[in-house]
């Protein structure tokens, strides 16, 4: 019966879908972000509101982050994810008709709904994963979230053609850019809702109930969903949110300070291009590799790497102001904090069954946003006042804690009875 739901050409459709729509959603914002700043000082006349359209997608990320996981549940992967790609293709059109009207009250608006549409397509991993038995989920997980680096490169390429379009056709430059990023996530949400058949939800089913029936376990998969209070009682699911969210902050805290304290050491803005680019390198171009890491030596082992990675990295990042060591530093950054996400999102996915996976990535999705806001808001405020040496200091201890949290969870382990697999 499974085999029957779950073929080799329905699982290469579903995951290449999901590749496809999460590259074309990452292009999307990366196009849309590029002008943000810019266009929120224009619109309201003040450079302190520069920041404010990216706060209120942080802010809008993690208040629907849980109202879309229940909606996947709810309604099933397929018409949730579509819902959400149709959020931010609305979102895209009322913020360029809000350049075009001069409203920066409707451009925050537009910048909110692109915070609930990410909240959506961040959970497109754990959607591909949950078509896949344990033993490979990670390696699948990794793939999707390799997809961001399609739109870490392809996005701001995009960014010229896009306000030359619209001044071909008579509109203000400016709008290009979020015009194309509405096509772009329609066409992302047409192929979600054609190519996700059958529905990912029903296969994480079927799947579950031929692992427990090879277990031998005599166990019955549960038709209710448990309470959220239920599902982080268990340690292992707990320690998977903290990965992510550790993982998030301390990456997002040097990594947005990173070009300021450049600039301050009179580095030039190719050199600050080239760090970023291998930061982005670090966070994306190796999660292929990450996944097999992951199959081979466990969830929790690759945890614990990507803590004492985040380490290096932030011993590393104010020792030196030197080009190569910057560019070091900042690719052990994303490479730590690859490491934290995709083996946190694996040790997830496994604690889940699949009538409460949506709720419960939910919550893991709104605590890495708010692990993410608060990075952001926090990194220019220790800046400040204690250069890149307190920041480091910062996303050292909260390394070291989460290396902890691997540590304690080793030691009290034993196997639940909750638990959909015995993997780590």
């Amino acid at each position: 019966m499974v085999d029957s739901v779950i073929t080799k050409p329905t699982r290469q459709r579903i995951v290449g879908s999901l590749f496809g729509a999460q590259s074309l959603f990452s292009a999307a914002l990366i196009i849309s972000f590029t002008l943000t700043s810019i266009i929120a000082v224009d619109l309201s006349g003040s450079e302190s509101a520069a920041g404010l359209p990216s706060t209120v997608t942080l802010i809008s990320r993690a208040a629907l982050a849980y109202p879309i996981g229940w909606l996947l549940d709810r309604l099933g992967r397929r018409l949730g994810l579509s819902i959400g790609y149709l959020i931010g293709v609305t979102g895209a059109l009322i913020s360029a008709c809000s350049v075009i009207s001069g409203s920066f009250m409707g451009f925050l608006a537009g910048a909110a709904l692109f915070g609930g549409s990410r909240a959506s397509s961040e959970q497109s991993r754990y959607v591909a994963a949950e078509i896949f038995p344990s033993r490979s989920q990670s390696k699948v997980i990794g793939w999707i979230v390799f997809a961001g680096t399609i739109g870490a490169i392809l996005g701001p390429l995009l960014v010229g053609p896009a306000t030359s379009v619209a001044e071909d056709l008579g509109l203000l430059a400016f709008a290009g850019p979020f015009i194309v990023a509405g096509f772009m996530l329609l066409i992302a949400g047409l192929v979600t809702f054609a190519l996700l058949r059958p529905d990912p939800q029903r296969i994480g089913q079927a799947i579950v109930a031929s692992e427990q029936r090879e277990q031998n376990e005599g166990a019955i998969l549960e038709e209710k969903a448990r309470s959220l209070r239920r599902i982080f009682g268990n340690t292992s699911a707990l320690l998977a949110v903290a990965a992510m969210t550790i993982g998030q902050l301390v990456m997002v805290m040097l990594m947005v300070i990173t070009p300021v304290h450049m600039n301050h050491h009179e580095h030039g803005t190719q050199a600050i291009s080239w760090v970023i680019m291998a930061h982005t390198l670090g966070m994306f171009g190796l999660s292929g590799v990450t996944g097999g890491l992951i199959s081979r030596f466990g969830r929790l082992t690759i945890i614990a790497a990507g803590a004492c990675v985040l380490i290096v990295a932030c011993f590393l990042a104010p020792i030196s102001t030197d080009l190569p060591l910057l560019a070091f530093s900042l690719f052990l950054l994303g490479l730590g904090w690859n490491f934290a996400f995709v083996a946190g999102s694996s040790l997830l996915s496994d604690q889940l069954f699949p009538a409460e996976r949506g709720r419960a990535q939910g919550v893991g999705e709104m605590s890495v946003a708010i692990g993410a806001g608060l990075g952001s808001l926090a990194s220019g405020v220790i800046f400040a006042r204690g250069d890149i040496l307190a920041i480091s200091i910062i996303g050292l201890a909260f390394s070291l804690a989460l290396m902890g949290m691997v540590l304690w969870v080793w030691i009290i382990r034993r196997p639940a009875k909750v638990v959909v697999t015995a993997q780590d």
